[in-house]
């Protein structure tokens, strides 16, 4: 029976028989109810332990304590507050008595309430490193109608406040949030919830984030609060680069302009801590385009400590024999400015991929530096160029080598994922992009360059040496024989033919973005991969259909390198979903 507010009625049954029983169970509007005789009282609650969802009723009651029989999680049997965090509290409801019969009153569901109640719990479990909180908290959002945004933004406001550097686990959340429009629901929750799983990872055993601020008062000049940072960069003062960041916030500097002091710091070492400290300050920037930028201070504090501690390729063996790159290196960057104010003057055309590839993977360091600064002054947009960039560093990836270790694996990723991160931060600047922006470009490009040996002898693409044609061409069962190949290890050539089949048979490139996702998110996946699956997604879309089709056979390639694990990410995941759905885990599958 429904009542004038839309709570649901229950009728338990009489007063003296609930008494005599101790505890009956009644079917409600959501869940199955317990009802309890404890203490001269009656009490309701969900019947299901908000842990893995035992029965709670077989469990036992003592002091006003309600304790579940299979993983001893403890409840206050009043308000259905648990003791044990990583068990969440049970659902109570209000009981009534009427004339001798128990009446139990269920009231109609908040939305809102159940969205502020997960949201909270979701804080809980990254706090307390609870995997299974997590998933359970990502799941009933997503589910609830909740902005996977607000979701991100708990995490990383989490990630940001209890540590005191950016992590890995802030890049694979901005990633995995970057997938989320391309996804089916169940995969987004699994998207989330790898993400903040890994944000909970980070911030585990870390001090929280140190406060600093702004220099009040000061009445600096923008040159001066320039130079100031980069002089700190360079000299690795983190407390100085960070003060003059959130200065520079401070003073209400636009977020291009905030962005631009960023990135010239960031660009003064080629390639720095091998590519990763762009691509960590690109993903910073990604974050604030999610959730706001009321977070700004927030970000900049936590690049500051891989700014001034990166080592750049000045630093680096490989940088400097048996070629000294460094020199050429800065002669093309002296010739950029000029080169890009001559070229924005110019009517922009297109550029021809397979002539540029042919630089970019040469053997000329000078000629691919040369060609970069060329290629603005001539009126190519600085854009496509990055992209290109981008797409020979994938080509490093799609030709990577068989006889190359597995570790090999993460150099050319470094690279692609770099040269990933410039191109997004390029685009920032539209057809006015600053010297100190486009040198990463040029980084990029000698960074390709010198992955050149991964490609010693290149794998063949599919399809060049051997014909695809014996392969099934059924989209469907070529989409299930991708994910059986990425259970078998060393599976990564195969896994690019089923792929390029599954396109040539007609397969669309969003259905095989999609089946890619899943061969990750099953997985306890490295931060690399999640790195490449991210960069090889939104570097395909950088092109057209056909021109970046090898983009996705490079991802493929990648990601089946690199499976399968243990997949004990997906396990705890499963539990929380068959939990959602109202699945009874302790019942034999018989």
């Amino acid at each position: 029976m429904v009542d004038a507010k839309g709570a649901t009625e229950i009728i338990v049954g009489g007063l003296d028989e609930v008494k005599s029983r101790g505890v009956l169970v009644v079917a409600g509007p959501y869940c199955p109810i317990a009802v309890f005789h404890h203490n001269g009282r009656i009490y309701a609650v969900d019947n299901r332990c908000p842990h893995m969802g035992f029965p709670l009723h077989r469990g036992s009651v003592q002091e006003g304590l309600l304790t579940c029989p299979w993983h001893h999680a403890r409840f206050d049997l009043s308000s259905g507050c648990t003791f044990d965090l990583w068990a969440d509290d049970v659902p109570s409801f209000p009981v009534e008595i009427r004339n001798g019969t128990v009446v139990v009153v269920v009231p109609q569901r908040n939305l809102k309430a159940i969205q502020d109640h997960w949201l909270r719990r979701l804080r809980d479990g990254i706090e307390h490193q609870l995997d299974l909180v997590i998933a359970k908290a990502v799941i009933h959002l997503i589910a609830s109608g909740a902005d996977f945004r607000e979701i991100v933004r708990s995490g990383a406001e989490l990630g940001l406040r209890l540590r005191d550097s950016w992590g890995s686990g802030m890049t694979i959340l901005v990633a995995m949030a970057h997938l989320v429009p391309l996804l089916a629901p169940e995969w987004q929750m699994r998207a989330l919830y790898q993400g903040l799983s890994h944000i909970a990872g980070n911030i585990a055993g870390q001090p929280p984030r140190r406060e600093r601020q702004p220099l009040l008062g000061s009445s600096a000049s923008a040159e001066e609060i320039r130079h100031w940072l980069h002089h700190w960069t360079l000299v690795r003062h983190r407390d100085g680069a960070e003060r003059s960041l959130l200065t520079a916030l401070d003073r209400d500097w636009s977020p291009l302009e905030v962005t631009e002091l960023l990135f010239s710091a960031v660009s003064q070492r080629p390639f720095a801590d091998g590519g990763h400290l762009w691509d960590f300050a690109n993903k910073g920037l990604e974050l604030l385009d999610l959730i706001g930028w009321d977070l700004a201070p927030l970000v900049f504090s936590s690049l500051a400590a891989q700014l001034v501690s990166s080592r750049g390729g000045e630093e680096r063996t490989d940088w400097r024999h048996p070629v000294d790159l460094i020199p050429l290196v800065r002669e093309a960057e002296a010739k950029l400015s000029p080169a890009l104010e001559e070229g924005a003057a110019k009517e922009s055309h297109r550029l021809d991929l397979n002539h540029w590839l042919s630089i970019l993977l040469g053997e000329d360091p000078r000629a691919i530096l040369d060609s970069l600064v060329e290629g603005v002054r001539s009126g190519i947009r600085p854009s496509d160029l990055s992209k290109t960039v981008a797409f020979a560093a994938a080509m490093r990836i799609a030709r990577f080598g068989e006889n190359n270790e597995l570790g090999d694996w993460i150099t050319v990723l470094h690279t692609f994922s770099y040269c990933n991160a410039v191109h997004q931060t390029v685009k920032r600047f539209g057809e006015e992009v600053p010297a100190s922006v486009f040198r990463g470009v040029l980084h990029g490009a000698i960074a390709v360059y010198l992955d050149r040996y991964l490609n010693v002898p290149p794998a063949p693409l599919p399809g060049e040496r051997s014909s695809l044609d014996q392969l099934p061409a059924q989209t469907d069962v070529l989409a299930k024989e991708i994910l059986e190949a990425c259970d078998r290890t060393g599976s990564d050539q195969m896994v690019a033919r089923l792929a390029a089949r599954f396109l040539n048979v007609g397969g669309l490139p969003e259905d095989l973005i999609r089946i890619l996702a899943e061969c990750v998110l099953r997985e306890d996946a490295d931060f690399h991969t999640f790195q490449m699956l991210e960069a090889g997604l939104r570097q395909y879309h950088e092109w057209n259909s056909s021109d970046g089709l090898p983009l996705l056979l490079a991802t493929a390639r990648y990601v089946a390198a690199h499976a399968p694990t243990q997949r004990a990410t997906e396990q705890t995941f499963k539990i929380a979903w068959r939990l959602h759905r109202g699945e009874a885990l302790y019942e034999s599958d018989e």
